[in-house]
């Protein structure tokens, strides 16, 4: 869905000339909780992230971070240090993020593999046989409802003592999926934080 409904002349230029990709079935209503997963996505697809402004617990600072495990680099703005809403972008150059004050420096970073990206491929010749293509494991539509008991679940086998994901996976028979989906939504709501060696707590 088209939203906020004065993007329709950006939505049909995309569609003509770029992408328009959603895993989510058509007509599903835009919400907060979809933000993540639509942005692993959208980070998937490109070759870096730029944060250009982030508060410490923004949502575009998870979206930097699957940039990360997707191998992407990430390019952050520099902002004041007494303005909170850099405090999360700050952080990034603090962590290693390439900082950024010019579309330059982005391009100095990416230039080859822009080359490389644009260099014209070999068609390869059409097959009757159904493409192997590889997809995001498929999410079970009952582990993804506010009103199932997913959230209970992983909220009932945290404390503030860091747990691995793996084993909450195995405790609440999940998908690695469906927990990671979760667990996005259960940090950008503030409930959990995420720990080195892929380990979570109560926030």
């Amino acid at each position: 869905m088209v939203y906020p409904a004065e993007n329709r002349g950006l939505h049909e230029a995309l569609a003509r000339d770029g992408a328009i990709v959603a895993e989510l079935p058509l007509g599903t209503e835009p919400q907060a909780r979809h933000f993540p997963r639509r942005n692993r996505i959208i980070s998937g697809m490109a070759l870096g992230v730029v944060v250009v402004e982030a508060a410490a617990r923004s949502g575009s600072l998870i979206t930097a971070r699957l940039a990360l495990e997707q191998g992407r680099d990430v390019f952050a703005v520099p902002g004041s240090p007494l303005d909170p809403r850099c405090r999360g972008s700050n952080d990034l150059l603090r962590h290693g993020a390439t900082l950024t004050e010019s579309g330059e420096d982005v391009l100095s970073q990416l230039g080859p593999l822009v080359e490389r990206a644009l260099q014209p491929r070999p068609r390869p010749a059409q097959s009757l046989e159904t493409p192997n293509v590889q997809s995001w494991p498929p999410l079970e539509a009952s582990d993804l409802t506010e009103n199932d008991s997913g959230f209970e679940l992983v909220l009932e086998r945290l404390g503030p003592t860091p747990v691995a994901v793996d084993e909450l996976v195995r405790q609440c028979h999940l998908s690695a999926a469906a927990m990671a989906t979760l667990l996005l939504e259960l940090e950008l709501a503030g409930r959990v934080e995420r720990h080195p060696g892929n380990l979570v707590s109560l926030r």
